[in-house]
């Protein structure tokens, strides 16, 4: 089955008319987009935006050989001029499936939003998902189709569980909704082998290079308007890195940066390292603030005890963060008395390190951590502050050796320095 991405921007396309934002200043030549629609084997498309047929003609494609128009979500404004030789669009009934004489087969997928999902099966059995703006899949729990425990699937588009189906390719609102790619991984119709793509890329999305980095780190891509694509074609599928360390200063962006880099995962184990800090009213405001922003779906653990559950099976970990980890080891082996450090204490904390090295090296768990960087900063003035900002800095570099990923975060900007 070939796909051919007529567009992949917003409703209201990228850049905006008008819009003085960085990433509408910046959307020029292949990162311009046109409002997102899509044209199956040249049969069927998916939403008719303005300027269908010219997009199709500049991907080398005609219109002409389309037999059913489907759309996904309400438009605003005027209803759009259907060119001439097109069939009037219409729209199927969630829970609905209709039978293309070409043999294609389209089910409509119930969402969480207005608006209605496509799931389309190719003549040979290669499946895709459709999503438009803002939406996400709604019931999967209940096995329609597009749930149950998949695992990786195959060419064949079905799973290892009941027959339901993990897709060769999902397009969707990945930026907006990544709840709704964290649903998909959950019922298995998302596995480590299916294409994700990035569509209805508006304004909101970062420019340039940190939109591809944000989305590889969730196992999605963005291709520009006009490519055209093999469902099952799996070449190009992002590697979600296994380990990450995320570093940064005060309130520089890294805890948000580290959880927007897992809130496509279903399941994430939070683990907070700083515990609950009784009476401490700040700190609760904080620690609060963290809760609001992570998605419902995930657990919290709060427990320094690293090494056990990186040595265990599971979902992801987000540690947050290994300097507050740091604090506790070291008070453990009393690293703030001269005599103490002196007489075993520099011996027992540099061990703890290994030990958390060796198991991030060990681990098989998707780990991101976030950690301070201090040491480009005033000099402590005492021992015992300059004692923390040394081991800190070697924790640091224990950590990111065995990290395939390592950003530093400025400003809100992400810096990769590995990966």
């Amino acid at each position: 089955m070939e796909l051919t991405l007529l567009g992949t921007g917003a409703p209201g396309g990228l850049p905006l008319p008008d819009c003085p934002c960085a990433a509408c200043a910046t959307a020029l030549g292949d990162a311009a987009r046109a409002a997102t629609a899509l044209l199956v084997d040249g049969v069927l498309l998916l939403d008719l935006t303005p300027g269908a047929a010219f997009a199709a003609a500049r991907a080398g494609h005609s219109l002409s050989g389309v037999r059913q128009v489907l759309l996904s979500h309400p438009h605003d404004g005027p209803p759009v001029e259907v060119p001439a030789g097109l069939p009037q669009p219409g729209r199927v009934a969630d829970g609905r499936e209709l039978a293309l004489l070409t043999g294609h087969r389209v089910r409509a997928v119930a969402l969480d939003a207005p608006g209605t999902g496509y799931e389309v099966t190719g003549p040979d059995g290669e499946r895709l998902l459709y999503l438009p703006p803002g939406g996400a899949p709604a019931g999967l729990a209940e096995g329609n189709g597009a749930a149950g425990n998949g695992g990786n699937g195959g060419h064949g588009g079905h799973g290892g569980n009941g027959g339901h189906v993990t897709y060769e390719m999902v397009l969707a609102d990945v930026l907006g909704r990544p709840d709704g790619l964290a649903r998909l991984r959950a019922a298995g119709a998302v596995g480590p082998t299916t294409d994700v793509l990035a569509v209805h890329i508006g304004h909101e999305a970062p420019p340039g290079r940190e939109l591809t980095r944000r989305l590889a780190a969730v196992g999605a891509r963005a291709v520009p308007d006009g490519s055209t694509l093999v469902v099952g074609a799996y070449e190009d599928v992002p590697d979600v890195p296994r380990r990450t360390l995320v570093l940064g200063g005060a309130r520089s962006g890294k805890s948000v940066e580290a959880e927007r880099r897992l809130e496509a995962f279903p399941d994430v184990l939070y683990v907070a390292t700083g515990g609950t800090r009784s009476g401490d009213t700040e700190w609760a405001r904080r620690v609060s603030l963290h809760r609001e922003r992570r998605p419902g779906s995930w657990r919290t653990a709060e427990t320094c005890d690293l090494v056990p559950l990186l040595a265990e099976d599971g979902p992801p970990l987000l540690i947050d963060c290994l300097s507050l980890w740091l604090t506790h080891v070291m008070d453990e082996v009393k690293a703030w008395d001269d005599a103490e450090w002196a007489g075993g204490g520099e011996r027992a904390l540099r061990e703890r390190v290994t030990e958390l090295a060796e198991a991030v090296r060990a681990t098989r768990r998707t780990v991101v951590a976030v950690s301070n960087e201090v040491g480009s900063g005033i000099v402590p003035a005492t021992a015992s502050g300059r004692r923390y900002r040394d081991e800190l800095g070697r924790l640091n570099t224990a950590f990111a050796g065995e990290c395939e990923h390592v950003l530093l975060v400025v400003a809100g900007q992400a810096l990769a320095l590995r990966g």
